[in-house]
């Protein structure tokens, strides 16, 4: 990638740009989609941050994130050119329930999804995994690594979500630009090998 482009001044895609993708960056409440997104934009993401008030105290379960002072009320949003003629838009979606309406059109045009987990919270994953199999996005899963979080075995955290054999399942830290890139590229090589077509044997 051209360094100038990844520097936060590069706000307009060069004219040799004829593609766009689209994907999202989903999970749970306070999961690090924002700090996800941030960590691989090259332009200065835009942010719907809103200080949390009392009034979603009885809604947003702030159990082991009791220094969280911020949310997201509408999306993430960041790019990433990957070529002089593609470019790549990140859709990070809000991950309380009360806000999964938005979804219906973030979906629209999507390739596909990165989930982001948290293994404090493995439960929490499954609303979200199922909006997603609802559209028929897609998925890929990103264990987002928190300091003091427990550590599991890629086979147990794979049964403990219940994913499919094919479904991919990484590790990453969110706030980290080179860990947050491995997930991506398992997203992106698993979307491309979906649509591969099936290879012929000859006779």
């Amino acid at each position: 990638m051209d360094s100038a482009l990844a520097s936060e001044g590069a706000v307009y895609l060069p004219r040799t740009v004829r593609t766009a993708v689209k994907l999202l960056v989903v999970g749970h409440f306070a999961v690090g989609k924002t700090t996800y997104v941030g960590s691989l934009s090259e332009i200065k993401p835009l942010r719907t941050e809103e200080t949390m008030t009392q009034a979603g105290a009885l809604v947003d379960d702030l159990e082991g994130i009791e220094d969280k002072t911020t949310t997201t009320v509408a999306m993430d949003f960041g790019r990433l050119t990957l070529s002089d003629t593609l470019v790549l838009y990140m859709f990070g979606a809000p991950g309380q329930q009360r806000f999964t309406r938005l979804w219906q059109d973030m979906t629209r045009g999507a390739l596909g999804a990165l989930v982001l987990a948290d293994t404090r919270r493995l439960d929490q994953s499954f609303p979200v995994m199922a909006i997603l199999e609802e559209h028929g996005l897609p998925y890929a899963v990103a264990v987002n690594h928190f300091d003091g979080a427990p550590r599991f075995a890629e086979a147990e955290v794979r049964e403990a979500l219940d994913l499919l054999p094919e479904t991919p399942l990484v590790t990453c830290d969110a706030r980290d630009r080179i860990s947050s890139t491995h997930a991506l590229i398992a997203l992106v090589q698993y979307l491309q090998n979906r649509q591969a077509p099936p290879s012929q044997e000859h006779a």
